[in-house]
């Protein structure tokens, strides 16, 4: 209520000085003034009439002017004269004077005229001062009319001292309506993280065996894991003041602001004190120092400095609990990740099939699913997809549902929002002809080696209907989260991106085969180069041939360096292209063998468009046998 007289007061006082000053420019002459008789003169804009000059000394002569009242210095005069056109009557009539002639006054005298002159009305000296006062009044109270509302405006002009204090959201008692139990997927870190709840809520159980209190928490993981939702499970749970900010949020332009924004962040911290702290993306802050080309960006390796200072320097924070979140590990300080300043580091991966399907349980609560959907199959459907992931399916799924005008999310829906989640949206369908039928070939190439290769992972589904920059797309679907992967496996993945152009090759020859398969190479060419390097898995025998390389931002090396000599590179080289070579030819081989079974998967596939795995094993079936896969299908309680 205060706020708003103070802005309504400051809003009235110039409108009042202008109507001050209105009134005293204007006003002025219409008030009434006396003669030296002491009767009244009316003012001069009651004059009926006007009389130039010349005429007025004519009325002079001629003895028709009875009185003469000048005003202004004698630049204006109201003449009362006998006019002969209206009977003689006495009019007021105004005259414009060139100014007070003492000839003028002389044959005024000699008339026997009566005349007076009225000196210039003049303010009384308040009224001037107040005048005088006005403008810079009313350009002082609109300067404070605009920092007040500046002020109450974040990151205002009005601001411009509040640079060095945190801009961290603060809350007594966090209300962020996350608990645990809406964190789903991540068993293991919510284990870790509720003993932090229970450190701050009941801390004599651990102090009384001699237990110290964590510093500091860095939760690690790949973006969409979780990480931002167990802080504010944790805040919701803890009951305790919390503060939450970003770490870009310390880094100014201004030299200083960062590690003055970390001192008055701890200095609060420690007037709430038990309390959290929790700074998303700490690598914007944190990364290690030293990290650039001539000395890095000071003014953050300052606001690390200060951070590490105050996570653990000569005056501690007893009772302030650190939580940290980040996907980029590898580029933080290392003085940053040593305990006392982060003394645990909470793994938040990617869920597996239970952590999935306990996800879709979370999200599912307020969709309406169909009865014969199956959140298990879902969750199969599903490997490698985060939480983040998982809950964008059922949106997508939800959006799909009401655009087809639907009343419930169904298993098509599902698998049409995995399919643009992963390959983008859905394109126009290819008309019948040439490339639509060397598009066929290609996916059914694809989808034969998966098929009838044991090791591969079985073929979910085919179609011819685009997405994103794919015409044609082939889907093969693991049983389960395949933590390890085998040498069969790898080769039986290369073998199947192979697939497609093996395809092309026998169908249509050397010289027809087409550009389509330049991803499936890149990828080809990967596995097999890691094979070699990485995995040991060649004839050059078990050992890691990858050079150690550093990039330039970690500030190890202006350059990249490598290793490895010369002659190995040959040989690595040498070996990733007999790889090659070799599971080409075996997939040329298969491909050759079941050209039959192919013309027939490739009419039924331009025919529908779209084929499922069940449908492609039964055409293939009838012309050879398929191999029986090993899967290890999880049990899920």
């Amino acid at each position: 209520m205060n706020q708003r007289w103070r802005t309504i007061a400051l809003w009235l006082l110039p409108i009042g000085m202008a109507l001050l000053l209105a009134w005293q420019i204007f006003g002025a002459n219409q008030t009434t003034t006396l003669n030296s008789n002491g009767t009244t003169i009316a003012p001069r804009n009651t004059a009926v009439g006007r009389m130039s000059y010349g005429r007025f000394l004519d009325y002079v002569e001629a003895g028709r002017v009875t009185s003469v009242d000048i005003y202004d210095g004698g630049r204006n005069a109201v003449v009362e004269a006998i006019d002969p056109e209206l009977d003689n009557r006495v009019q007021r009539i105004r005259v414009d004077l060139p100014g007070l002639e003492p000839e003028l006054i002389n044959n005024l005298k000699q008339e026997g005229i009566s005349f007076d002159i009225h000196p210039p009305r003049t303010s009384p000296p308040a009224m001037g001062i107040l005048g005088n006062l006005l403008f810079p009044i009313i350009l002082i109270g609109g300067l404070i009319l605009l920092a007040r509302r500046s002020n109450s405006m974040p990151g205002g002009p009005g601001q411009a001292m509040q640079f060095g204090k945190t801009k961290a959201r603060f809350a007594m008692e966090a209300e962020t309506g996350v608990k645990f139990d809406d964190v789903a997927g991540v068993s293991e870190a919510k284990q870790d993280l509720q003993e932090v709840v229970t450190f701050l809520k009941q801390p004599e159980r651990f102090t009384s065996v001699g237990a110290q209190i964590p510093k500091g928490v860095l939760l690690v993981g790949p973006p969409g894991t979780g990480k931002t939702l167990l802080a504010k499970a944790i805040a919701g749970e803890a009951g305790v003041p919390f503060f939450s900010l970003s770490g870009s949020e310390f880094v100014e332009m201004f030299v200083g602001v960062g590690a003055s924004r970390v001192r008055d962040l701890f200095k609060r911290a420690k007037e709430n004190s038990p309390c959290l702290i929790f700074i998303d993306e700490i690598d914007a802050v944190g990364r290690q120092r030293g990290a650039g080309i001539g000395g890095g960006n000071d003014e953050r390796e300052q606001t690390l400095n200060q951070l590490l200072t105050e996570m653990d320097g000569f005056e501690g924070n007893s009772g302030i609990i650190i939580i940290a979140a980040t996907n980029r590990p590898d580029v933080l300080d290392s003085a940053l990740m040593r305990p006392g300043r982060f003394d645990r580091q909470v793994s938040v991966d990617a869920p597996d099939i239970k952590g999935r399907l306990s996800i879709l349980k979370v999200h599912s609560r307020n969709k309406k699913l169909s009865d014969s959907l199956s959140l298990e199959s879902i969750a199969r459907r599903t490997p490698g997809f985060t939480g983040a992931d998982l809950a964008n399916l059922l949106n997508e799924a939800a959006i799909l549902t009401a655009r087809r005008h639907k009343n419930e999310i169904s298993l098509l829906e599902i698998d049409d929002a995995v399919d643009r989640i992963i390959a983008g949206m859905e394109g126009q369908p290819l008309t019948d002809g040439r490339s639509k039928r060397l598009i066929a070939y290609h996916e059914v190439g694809h989808a034969l080696i998966g098929t009838l290769v044991k090791a591969h992972d079985p073929v979910q589904k085919v179609t011819l209907i685009p997405r994103g920059q794919a015409k044609g797309l082939t889907w093969f679907s693991p049983d389960d989260d395949q933590m390890l992967v085998s040498r069969a496996q790898l080769k039986a993945r290369i073998m199947g991106a192979l697939g497609g152009r093996a395809a092309e090759d026998v169908v249509f020859g050397r010289a027809e085969v087409t550009t389509g398969a330049g991803g499936d190479i890149q990828q080809v060419a990967s596995m097999a180069r890691q094979m070699v390097t990485k995995f040991g898995m060649s004839d050059l025998g078990p050992m890691s041939l990858e050079g150690d390389s550093q990039e330039v931002f970690l500030g190890r090396d202006l350059m990249t360096r490598n290793d490895i000599s010369d002659a190995i590179a040959k040989q690595i080289d040498e070996q990733v292209r007999d790889m090659v070579k070799l599971c080409y030819k075996q997939t040329f081989s298969i491909v050759e063998n079941h050209r039959e079974a192919m013309d027939k998967l490739v009419d039924m596939l331009i025919e529908k468009e779209t084929m499922n795995g069940d449908e492609f094993c039964e055409i293939l079936s009838e012309f050879t046998e398929i191999p029986q896969k090993e899967r290890t299908v999880p049990v899920l309680n």
